[in-house]
């Protein structure tokens, strides 16, 4: 894969990183602060997403969000942060930064500032993919072994992609498909923001699901496609100190090395 395969049309990378992380235990520290071996986890993922020499980073921030700021300006000073006051969900998040890519035309790689495995050539796959099938939309997906919690990738007879649906929305036939959404897309910018309008909060959660846009489109006719990762262990996201640890075990067995 080169560089120039993935640079074919502009790219900007999105990065959730408002979120409190409850379930860390520490509620003085943001969750993308938290240290993994060298650097918190959030600085894992601005390398991922600088490894693809976007026009544009931004990241989206909430919880400690002028701590978040402070290790942004100072790891990454080309990127910029938009502002999540309220946390009303991944589809709220994401509309915060309309203004920040104002007048982008390109394709938006949405990454999760959770998820610090996630090597470069998974995401430059993604982006090929995304634009060799002419896509609006394409998610990246992984098989696990235990898909609880995770939302599912629902396709139809054909395999084509239909909509993701939330683990606390699912049903029990639902819930036992093993493909889940790791949270991280490639959707066109123009179609993103058209598409985040339209979501609502009716769901278990009452708030802005950015997976909701994939069902948008579908309804809409246009082209979604999912593509499967080749590690589902890259795309470990971090809630708690036990999937710390299993991210530290991960990186330390060297299975992932690009």
């Amino acid at each position: 894969m080169t560089d120039h395969a993935v640079s074919q049309k502009p790219l900007s990378v999105v990065i959730l990183a408002a979120g409190k992380g409850k379930r860390m235990g520490d509620p003085e520290r943001a969750k993308v602060l938290t240290p993994l071996f060298d650097k918190p986890l959030l600085g894992y993922v601005l390398d991922q997403a600088a490894a693809l020499a976007p026009s544009r980073i931004v990241v989206i921030i909430g919880h400690q969000r002028d701590a978040v700021r402070a290790f942004v300006g100072e790891y990454s000073p080309t990127s910029t942060c938009a502002e999540q006051l309220e946390q009303l969900g991944t589809g709220h998040a994401v509309m915060q930064t309309h203004q920040a890519l104002e007048g982008f035309e390109g394709d938006v790689l949405i990454l999760s500032g959770d998820v610090p495995l996630v090597r470069t050539s998974t995401l430059e796959h993604l982006v090929q993919q995304h634009r060799d099938s002419a896509a609006t939309a394409t998610v990246l997906s992984a098989r696990v072994p235990d898909a609880t919690g995770y939302g599912r990738i629902l396709r139809d007879g054909q395999g084509a992609l239909q909509s993701i649906i939330e683990h606390k929305d699912a049903s029990d036939e639902q819930r036992a498909i093993d493909e889940i959404n790791s949270g991280i897309y490639v959707v066109n910018a123009h179609a993103l923001f058209e598409a985040l309008s339209q979501v609502n909060n009716s769901n278990a959660q009452q708030e802005y699901y950015l997976t909701d846009i994939i069902g948008i489109f579908g309804a809409q006719g246009k082209n979604i496609t999912a593509w499967c990762g080749p590690s589902w262990e890259e795309l470990h996201g971090i809630n708690t100190p036990a999937d710390l640890q299993r991210a530290a075990d991960i990186m330390s067995s060297g299975t992932l090395a690009s």
